[in-house]
């Protein structure tokens, strides 16, 4: 599982336990399954509305992308694009294939394969530019889904908390004051499930899919100027250092070393960016 994914639901568990436990003189009033099953179920059919049923299905999917632990393969790709690049220099095509077959990055060996097949290097970097843009596209409009999700919730929670104060005047003029009370508190648990379903759920979850469609295209953007460099036949060596400054985090030259003494020899390490 996603470590920080992991943390955000314990420490979710443990708001809503706290909450339950201190923040209310009686935690039975802070469950209201009709008032849950509103904001949910109206979520939901808004949502049905708003998009077709075939990104409505991916909602499962979207779920368990933000549960798994995703593995950085950059390192990887660039050590394929480097050993890709020294056979392509040495003009042997035929060991350039056979190390495709052993690579497992789709992305990058589409664009090492049309280099292979004598396609211009401008059209190779506009057919992947544009896999690029459609990925996107795609990923934005899936955590723009969830952020619609994230809208809707609220706004369901306030519909229960009117139908709740519906039955609280209706109670009201029995003059038991107890009771009216009593429906005061359940009408407005539905805003209280509305907001933590937003906040708690569907946005942070949207957030995290943005963030991860941001890598992403970080590493595709990197393999698209491995393959313009290995389609100009530049050095294998200048290739991994430059393709290792895009996806790597970068020491501030700006700032003077940070010297420690360890016994007797001399280390100089570098501050990095807070």
């Amino acid at each position: 599982m996603n470590p920080s994914t992991l943390i955000g639901l314990v420490a979710s568990t443990v708001l809503l336990t706290v909450l339950l436990a201190f923040a209310a003189q009686q935690p039975s009033l802070l469950i209201d399954l009709p008032g849950l099953g509103i904001v949910l179920i109206g979520t939901f059919a808004a949502t049905c509305i708003s998009y077709p049923m075939a990104e409505v299905r991916r909602i499962p999917g979207l779920v368990l992308t933000v549960l798994r632990r995703e593995h950085d393969h950059s390192p990887e790709d660039i050590d394929s694009l480097v050993n890709l690049a020294r056979r392509w220099i040495d003009g042997d095509s035929r060991a350039v294939e056979n190390a495709l077959a052993q690579t497992h990055n789709p992305f990058l060996c589409c664009g090492v394969q049309l280099l292979v097949d004598q396609v211009p290097e401008e059209d190779i970097l506009e057919l992947l530019q544009w896999r690029i843009a459609r990925l996107r596209a795609k990923e934005q409009a899936e955590a723009q889904l969830l952020r619609s999700m994230a809208n809707y919730a609220p706004a369901f929670g306030m519909l229960g908390t009117l139908v709740g104060l519906v039955n609280m005047v209706f109670v009201l003029g029995d003059g038991d004051l107890g009771n009216v009370g009593r429906q005061m508190a359940l009408s407005l648990t539905t805003t209280l499930y509305g907001v933590l379903l937003a906040n708690l759920l569907f946005r942070p979850m949207a957030v995290k899919l943005e963030r991860r469609t941001e890598r992403r295209v970080l590493v595709m953007n990197m393999i698209l100027h491995g393959i313009s460099m290995m389609a100009r036949k530049r050095s294998p060596g200048l290739m991994r250092e430059t393709l290792k400054s895009l996806v790597e985090h970068y020491h501030d030259d700006l700032q003077p070393p940070v010297t420690r003494r360890v016994g007797k020899p001399l280390l100089v390490a570098w501050r990095r960016r807070p």
